[in-house]
């Protein structure tokens, strides 16, 4: 709906916003935050944006596996040490909570309507057989 804000969507934009500020910026004087490569956050931030775009056309299934990537990815680079441990949790609980709200709402089915079928006695032997007396000519 326009002018409301999808819950889901703001934690896709946390997520890359997690990344973003990740990937250190302009030298400065003071010791940096913790950062982790710009190249991983890249990634990540991409990811995060692929499953936001995914949601923003009504495709929660795809936004669905795409999340559950971007966790995978996640979790890989931090088992790797490729994300400072100070931004370890932020970054997980921010994709893990993501991954929690997208979920996969498939398309409603509709119905096939069969046409309706005459048969005219053409699949004789189809149907049970309807008992019929045969009276002989001649009884009486």
């Amino acid at each position: 709906m326009p002018g409301r804000r999808n819950p889901i969507r703001l934690a896709a934009v946390a997520a890359v916003a997690v990344c973003l500020t990740a990937c250190g910026g302009a030298k400065q004087s003071t010791p940096p935050p913790p950062a982790f490569a710009r190249a991983v956050a890249a990634s990540l931030a991409a990811q995060s944006d692929a499953v936001a775009s995914a949601l923003a056309v009504g495709d929660s299934c795809r936004a669905a596996t795409l999340a559950r990537r971007l966790q995978q990815d996640t979790i890989a680079a931090i088992n790797e040490g490729r994300v400072s441990g100070n931004l370890q949790e932020q970054l997980s609980s921010a994709v893990n909570a993501l991954v929690v709200r997208v979920r996969c709402a498939p398309p409603p089915v509709v119905p096939v309507q069969k046409e309706k079928h005459h048969d005219h006695g053409k699949h004789e032997g189809q149907h049970p057989a309807k008992k019929h007396d045969k009276k002989q000519e001649g009884d009486g």
